[in-house]
């Protein structure tokens, strides 16, 4: 099945035809640093990652940046003006900020580039825009992008735009504002005196950049005038990536972005994070309660253009679907020898395996979940089938070592895509299992003293004991 993705821009499905062979450009709109990233900013990332993941998982060679936008209104406001005190926190906040990615299986970016450090780059395009009188100097020495002069914009939108909104000739200075007050927005901004010692000496003037220009003028440096992909949550939509279309075309003449694609909002309990509330849930907050592994499953269990209700009832539901896996792979690894039917002699020279031979669609099923612009629900659903599957055969005799085996490499592939398998734990000794061996056969004696006895002793050891329909699972005490 061909991959199809919906495109913010067509508000469509559409086939993924890359713009060069199987070599895919992909940009997202990385962190503000000018404060810890909340919960709601990480569903955002862990999406790109499932999207990323799929792409090389379908033979795509993916070259992926995110930018790291450490100068603007939010980042000066919290530095008071100085620049030495804006690099200390930014720098503070990037890091914060790449630690929770690490910490939720997110791969890197190839590049992170920052605002501070592609000011040239910046000059560069708003010169070119001047030049292309697509943006003009005011007195005060900024620079705005003129919506009139580019007629295109308001035309074909990431999200519908009001004509009689359109304020050709207005101005605006602020970074964010929204869709009913659209005029001229900001490429440079002059020097001001609540900037303090923030600004840069360019042939613009005094001064520091719009929000806008960064992302493209970034995007363009490591990746070019076209994109294959342009990720990001949909408060980017308006105005942040309506104008990075705008200049960027305006700029090149060329088509900016091929695919745009984004992520709809986190709440929390059934309410909307915000300060007032004071209902910020950071990553730290909820690693104190929750394992990474939980927390990424249940970011990516609702499907990305779908408003995520983040409950605990939901991470608990998470953490447990966690263990389940783990004790899965732990299951499988202990199977030994051959099942009932490995080898059935069908003639002098032939023989089967007949458990191998059970029509498994599983592979199959998932990827035409996530063929499916990234349909989770169903792809988890066939993993989850996987592991009905394999304990089924286990516990009917049919299961050998090299079907276990089988399962689990099924298993580790689903999770090059999905990256939630905690990491396996160091190989428990022969003698916990003979223990547990004994324990059993306690147990069906209805030797309960003796049974208690060894659960106590392995307890002692440094283990808890699991019992399940499948079996009993040890695991180590943290």
């Amino acid at each position: 099945m061909t991959l199809k993705l919906y495109n913010t821009l067509s508000k469509k499905k559409e086939d993924f035809i890359p713009l060069h062979g199987k070599e895919v450009k992909m940009y997202a709109c990385g962190p503000t640093v000018y404060s810890y990233p909340h919960i709601g900013n990480y569903r955002a990332y862990v999406f790109e990652d499932l999207l990323r993941r799929y792409l090389e998982y379908k033979g795509y060679k993916v070259t992926l940046v995110m930018n790291i936008t450490d100068v603007d209104d939010k980042t000066i406001k919290a530095s008071g003006g100085d620049k030495s005190k804006l690099a200390s926190i930014t720098r503070r906040y990037e890091k914060a900020f790449k630690k929770g990615l690490d910490k939720l299986n997110v791969k890197s970016a190839d590049e992170y580039p920052r605002a501070t450090e592609t000011i040239d780059e910046m000059v560069e395009l708003i010169e070119t825009l001047l030049e292309k009188e697509y943006a003009y100097k005011t007195d005060d020495g900024s620079v705005y992008f003129s919506i009139e002069k580019y007629s295109k914009y308001g035309k074909e939108n990431l999200v519908q735009l009001d004509p009689k909104s359109m304020r050709a000739g207005e101005r605006i200075s602020e970074d964010e504002y929204d869709k009913e007050g659209i005029r001229d927005f900001v490429l440079w901004k002059a020097w001001k005196e609540e900037d303090g010692d923030i600004y840069w000496e360019t042939s613009l003037g005094k001064g520091r950049p719009g929000w806008h220009i960064e992302c493209s003028a970034m995007s363009m440096k490591y990746l070019g005038e076209e994109l294959d992909i342009h990720c990001g949550g949909v408060d980017n939509i308006f105005p942040h990536h309506e104008n990075e279309i705008a200049q960027s075309e305006a700029a090149s003449g060329k088509k900016f972005v091929k695919l745009w694609m984004h992520c709809a909002h986190l709440i929390y309990e059934g309410e909307k994070m915000s300060k007032s509330l004071g209902n910020i849930i950071l990553l730290e907050d909820l690693t104190k309660k929750y394992s990474p592994e939980a927390i990424r499953l249940a970011l990516l269990s609702t499907h990305y253009r779908s408003q995520l209700d983040l409950t605990d009832k939901k991470l608990k539901e998470a953490e447990g679907n966690i263990q389940k896996i783990n004790d899965f792979r732990q299951s499988m690894d202990r199977v030994k020898g051959k099942g009932r039917f490995d080898e059935v002699e069908l003639s002098d020279s032939t023989l089967v395996n007949l458990s191998g031979m059970r029509p498994l669609g599983f592979q199959a099923d998932f990827e035409k979940a996530l063929d499916d612009d990234l349909n989770i629900s169903e792809a988890l659903s066939a993993l989850y089938r996987t592991m009905r599957e394999a304990n089924k055969l286990k516990d009917e005799g049919d299961l050998g070592k090299d079907d276990a085996w089988h399962f689990v490499r099924q298993l580790e592939e689903f999770d090059n895509m999905l990256g939630i398998l905690p990491e396996i734990e160091k190989e428990i000794d022969e003698s916990v299992y003979e223990k547990i061996k004994e324990r059993k056969d306690a147990r069906l004696a209805e030797d309960w003293a003796l049974s208690d006895k060894i659960r106590d002793e392995l307890f002692e050891m440094g283990y808890n004991l699991e019992d399940t329909p499948h079996g009993t699972i040890p695991k180590r005490k943290k």
